[in-house]
């Protein structure tokens, strides 16, 4: 019993120490890779393309269980749309056309504020992370080449879409590692996903208005202070 009460007040000194330790600020920068799913809504496929992105930190961590952190992040989001099945209007005759498919060049910007718990294990410190921000898609294109078919003949034509800024709200968590390989330099190896609405960015096809997420494996290094 005794040795169970040591332990338990050793336990709490260890904890009161961790929540007094001065607070922690770095900055860090990392690369990513963006691998994003596809969805499906009001007779539309939407498939964003993977690719490779920036992300920049600049954290505080005041204790083990409160540290915060502003994140800008960017990547290259092209997405394709498709139709996906829609019925053809009623009176679709030899001159009625109906969207089929467009691409459009994608540039996704995202803000975020997190909440990041850590705690120091030698020359390591573990974390997590959950906050939110906005997610902003900005085509790098006015218009886009669109593929247009009349269902009825199955001659198809080629015309164009316009294209237009989408923003939506972000859920962001995470979990990764620091590795401190100087005293104030070191590796950042984390995971980081992100919940969102699909993007609506041509007038040719409505959003699939569906949630849909991006999982962002990351490296970077950071700067203490």
């Amino acid at each position: 019993m005794n040795h169970r009460f040591a332990s338990l007040i050793l336990a709490a000194t260890f904890v009161l120490c961790a929540l007094q330790a001065p607070c922690q600020t770095d900055v860090a920068a990392s690369v990513y890779g963006a691998f994003s799913q596809s969805t499906t809504g009001n007779f539309v496929r939407q498939s964003p393309s993977n690719a490779a992105g920036v992300l920049l930190e600049l954290r505080q961590v005041r204790n083990p269980l409160v540290g915060y952190e502003v994140t800008y992040a960017y990547n290259r989001a092209n997405q394709s749309y498709a139709n996906a099945g829609g019925p053809a209007t009623p009176t679709c005759g030899p001159s009625c056309y109906l969207a089929v498919a467009a691409s459009v060049p994608n540039n996704a910007h995202e803000i975020t504020g997190d909440w990041v718990l850590s705690f120091p294990l030698g020359g390591l410190r573990p974390f997590a992370l959950a906050g939110g921000g906005l997610l902003l898609n900005v085509p790098s294109q006015g218009s886009v080449p669109l593929e247009q078919c009349n269902p009825v003949s199955n001659v198809c034509t080629m015309h164009t879409a316009s294209t237009s800024t989408s923003t939506k709200g972000v859920f962001v968590y995470g979990a990764g590692l620091d590795w401190t390989l100087l005293p104030h330099l070191g590796l950042r190896f984390q995971y980081r996903g992100n919940l969102y609405k699909a993007a609506a960015l041509t007038n040719a096809f409505s959003s699939t208005n569906a949630f849909t997420h991006t999982a962002e494996p990351m490296i970077g290094i950071f700067l203490r202070f």
